[in-house]
């Protein structure tokens, strides 16, 4: 069984056909997915939609760095509020993202700071994201870090010295299919193995970054959760391993992380 740790749901590319999606992905053997909250509304869908789907579906709730303009202090307590249900198990996405800056990058400081402080105050994991931004990224965060049960770097797609930088500090590693685009993902699929499997989980973002290598690719060129499989076998021919293992450690540390019980 796999778990898909990052799959936005709540997309409208996936509104008219969500079950299908969700038996889709059950059938390929991804039996548990976490829904992403990029934003308080679609964190409130998404544990609406873990409601339907009860022991598959999870999700996170936060602000994401390109809404961080909408965020404000009651913002804060609507997130707490969210972090109590029994389905919402990590806080995020949030984090730092310079290099489209939908918010300004004073404003996604002020709101990944103040994220932070509530994954400290609720005990929660942390559900991260970073693009171009790493220094202050981990300027922040490393404020933080101690006092934080656990931390993702969702979807990484950085070099050697991120990663490196981002396994020092505890970092779990989020793997997608950027690893299967023979063009942007030649760095990461280099470096891959050097994430300590037990350190090591896989997502796929859908509907975001369909694996370029998939045949044939869908006509829709919709990302799904049923294609988390074909990742964990590219991740499994960067680490020249089994599917199996690779299968083995990423399930495990999702569940472990996401405190799910089998």
């Amino acid at each position: 069984m796999l778990v898909d740790i990052g799959v936005n749901l709540t997309s409208k590319q996936f509104e008219k056909d969500t079950n299908e999606v969700i038996q889709r992905a059950l059938q390929s053997g991804v039996g548990k997915m976490i829904v992403t909250g990029t934003n308080l509304l679609e964190s409130e869908k998404a544990l609406q939609l873990n409601k339907q789907y009860p022991g598959v579906l999870y999700s996170t709730a936060g602000i994401h760095p390109h809404h961080a303009k909408e965020f404000s202090p009651g913002l804060v307590t609507k997130l707490a509020s969210l972090l109590e249900e029994d389905s919402v198990r990590a806080l995020g996405e949030c984090g730092l993202d310079f290099n489209r800056n939908f918010s300004t990058p004073a404003a996604q400081l002020i709101c990944f700071e103040a994220q932070l402080e509530l994954a400290v105050e609720k005990n929660a994991a942390v559900f991260l994201h970073q693009r171009d931004a790493h220094q202050d990224f981990i300027a922040i965060l490393s404020k933080y870090i101690e006092k934080l049960p656990a931390a993702v770097a969702h979807c990484f797609t950085g070099n050697q010295k991120e990663l490196q930088c981002y396994l020092e500090m505890g970092l779990y590693i989020g793997i997608t299919g950027w690893i299967c685009d023979d063009r942007r993902g030649q760095v990461l699929s280099s470096i891959v193995n050097q994430i300590p499997l037990d350190k090591l989980m896989i997502e796929t973002d859908a509907p975001y970054l369909l694996p370029g290598d998939m045949q044939p690719k869908p006509r829709s060129r919709r990302n799904e959760p049923a294609f988390l499989p074909h990742i964990c076998q590219a991740v499994a021919a960067c680490y020249q391993q089994p599917y199996a293992l690779i299968e083995q450690h990423s399930y495990h540390n999702s569940m472990h992380f996401f405190g799910i019980n089998s």
